[in-house]
C-alpha cells in the first residue's frame, strides 16, 4: 500500500499548485539513481602517481607492535652502601691483614706513579709531582704520617689497602690495620727517590672523583 503511493504519479491538479511535473517511472528511476550516487560518498580509490611522486613508500614489512602486556626485562641493581656494610664488603678479614700480602701491590703502584709522573727524581719539577699526586692513586703506596692534630697518628707508616672519602687504611709492618684520617694530617710519600709531602684536606674525596677535579694552586696553609 505504502509503496503504491509512493510510486502513484502526483495529480496534475497538485502539481500545478505545487509546482512540480509527474515524471514517468524511467525518468524517476533515473532521477534517483543519480540523486544517490551525488549524496552518497564513494569510496577513493588509491592514485599510485600521485602516492609514489609525493610520498615516500616503505617497502619493507611493516614491524610487529610489541606486546606491552609482557613484563620488561629489569637491569639488576647494585648493592647500595647499607646492604655493602650489612655484607661486610669493605672489611679486610683478619688473616689477610698481613703487610707481606701488599708487597705485590706496591711493586705495581711504584711503577704506575714513575709512569704518571713521567719518570719522578730528584730533578723534577716540585710543583708538576704535586698536581700528579693529587690526582693520584695511592692504593699499594706506602704512606707515612708526618704532622697531625693527634699525636698518636704521627710516626705510623704502611701500605695503603683502602681508600675512603675521609680516611686512609694502612697495613702495617706489624700486620695491624690502621685508620688514618685525611682532614687535618701530612703524609709523605717517597717516589723513585723524590719525598713529597701531601697535605690530607684536599684529599677528602673519593679517589675517582679526585682523578677528574681541577685543583688550584693555593698556598698551603700550615697546622
Amino acid at each position: 500500500m505504502e509503496e503504491a503511493l509512493i510510486r502513484a504519479t502526483i495529480p496534475r491538479d497538485l502539481g500545478k499548485i505545487l509546482g512540480v511535473e509527474s515524471k514517468t517511472r524511467s525518468e524517476a528511476e533515473a532521477f534517483t539513481q543519480a540523486f544517490l550516487k551525488n549524496s552518497i560518498q564513494q569510496p577513493t580509490r588509491l592514485d599510485l602517481k600521485s602516492m609514489l611522486s609525493h610520498k615516500a613508500v616503505n617497502l619493507s614489512f611493516a614491524r610487529t607492535k610489541k606486546d606491552k602486556s609482557k613484563r620488561s626485562r629489569k637491569k639488576a641493581k647494585g648493592l647500595n652502601a647499607r646492604q655493602k656494610r650489612a655484607m661486610k664488603v669493605f672489611q679486610i678479614k683478619p688473616e689477610h691483614q698481613r703487610y707481606e700480602m701488599f708487597l705485590p701491590l706496591h711493586e705495581l703502584w711504584k711503577q704506575y706513579i714513575i709512569n704518571l709522573c713521567g719518570g719522578a727524581n730528584r730533578l723534577s719539577n716540585p710543583q708538576f709531582l704535586q698536581q700528579k699526586l693529587v690526582k693520584a692513586d695511592f692504593h699499594g703506596a706506602i704512606i707515612s704520617v708526618v704532622r697531625s692534630k693527634c699525636p698518636s697518628y704521627v710516626g705510623m707508616t704502611g701500605i695503603l689497602v683502602q681508600e675512603f672519602k675521609h680516611v686512609f687504611k694502612l697495613i702495617t709492618k706489624e700486620d695491624k690495620l690502621k685508620v688514618i684520617p685525611k682532614r687535618n694530617s701530612v703524609f709523605e710519600v717517597e717516589i723513585n727517590g723524590f719525598v713529597s709531602h701531601i697535605y690530607g684536606n684536599p684529599l677528602e674525596q673519593r679517589s675517582s672523583e679526585r682523578s677528574v677535579k681541577k685543583f688550584k694552586v693555593k698556598r698551603t696553609i700550615d697546622l
